[in-house]
């Protein structure tokens, strides 16, 4: 009986740990299968770290701003750790007039969707931030978006689902979801260890793709890398989240100092893939380190101390799979979030948690159904 729960979560990063502790509370015994040797090891533990709505699809918003509302103000309290939650706000800076049009109409798409954003001048946003260049000439303004720490609030979620009971299995890596009579029933690992649950949720970033695949399903989504990198620790400047209508970079300022920055150079595609944690490259730290330098002139001098990575999981509509699946009752899907999933996964995590018990989720997932990508649908 050991390796038998009511529910077999395929995935230790945000999502799967968020989804265990709810599951916990509600008395459902719970499974945590992780590929890595480490929990949160993947995409939760290696991201900005930005807890915003604005810049957001419109089919996802609505859980971005529940979670915002209803979860985050009160987390570290019920988690009994301190992530780090900081709601200063979302800048997202424009240098052109091309800039302004683009965060205009997410600005125009963000309001129809009843979010508190708008349009500011490049005067305003210095107000906001006074380290913003004299060329930034508008930006986007949430005041109600935040950043706080992946790693602290994956693990922090981890900690409390263990305390309640969930079971975890680090370096369990999932190869298979076995059906019996037409649902799924259990997963197999690549030691042929066999999980047994009444609900399987996947929840394993890109890796989810061909763990699907095994029983006739096949999630439309590529492995994506990022880079991140942190500077010396600085005096305080600013606890905004910030980013651009380019997407040059993204990143905020730290409890202890430092800034984290992420960020593309567009060259990542030429990389040579390789197993495990992805690598860091000459290319990407000097493309973000160009960007910021163009935005914020008195980081011009600051040390970088370090570099990471991380893969996404990036779907094709860019918007995440949060569904059951018909073709095979049981399962219930949870990836592709292209970037997005830390700042709504406390959310997912709850919703996930009610689709697993049979309640109706508080927030219609309806548009985030796996079936969205059928031809005939």
């Amino acid at each position: 009986m050991t390796n038998t729960a009511d529910v077999i979560i395929v995935g230790g990063g945000i999502i799967g740990n968020a989804t265990a502790y709810n599951l916990a509370r509600k008395g459902v015994s719970v499974i945590v299968l992780e590929s890595s040797d480490y929990i949160g090891n993947g995409g939760s533990s290696r991201n900005g770290g930005g807890v915003r709505q604005s810049g957001r699809d419109k089919r996802e918003l609505p859980i971005a701003m529940w979670g915002i509302q209803t979860i985050w103000p009160g987390l570290s309290e019920e988690l009994g750790v301190d992530c780090e939650y900081y709601q200063k706000g979302n800048l997202r800076l424009g240098k052109t007039q091309r800039h302004l049009n683009i965060l205009q109409q997410l600005t125009n798409s963000a309001k129809q969707c009843g979010l508190g954003v708008e349009m500011i001048g490049g005067d305003e946003a210095r107000e906001i931030c006074p380290s913003l260049s004299e060329e930034i000439i508008g930006a986007s303004w949430c005041p109600t978006d935040g950043h706080a720490n992946p790693m602290v609030t994956t693990l922090a979620f981890y900690r409390k689902a263990r305390q309640l009971g969930v079971r975890f299995f680090s370096g369990a890596r999932v190869t298979e979801v076995k059906k019996l009579r037409g649902k799924a029933q259990a997963v197999i690992t690549d030691e042929g260890e066999c999980f047994e649950g009444s609900v399987i949720i996947l929840a394993a970033g890109y890796g989810s793709r061909a763990i699907a695949n095994t029983v006739g399903l096949d999630i439309p989504m590529v492995q994506q890398i990022d880079e991140v990198l942190v500077t010396e620790a600085q005096p305080p400047m600013f606890w905004q989240m910030l980013g651009t209508a380019d997407a040059d970079f993204y990143g905020h300022q730290t409890s202890h100092g430092s800034f984290v920055f992420g960020g593309a150079s567009g060259l990542e595609t030429y990389l040579e893939s390789t197993e495990g944690v992805p690598p860091t490259n000459s290319m990407t730290a000097s493309a973000i380190c160009r960007g910021i330098m163009g935005y914020f002139p008195a980081l011009r001098d600051a040390k970088i101390i370090r570099t990471w990575s991380g893969w996404l999981d990036i779907c094709a509509d860019k918007v995440p799979v949060i569904s059951p699946v018909e073709e095979v009752p049981g399962l219930i899907l949870a990836c592709g979030f292209s970037g997005h999933g830390f700042g709504i996964g406390p959310a997912v995590g709850k919703l996930l948690s009610q689709l697993a018990v049979g309640e109706q989720p508080e927030i219609d997932l309806h548009e985030l159904r796996y079936d969205r990508f059928r031809a005939n649908k």
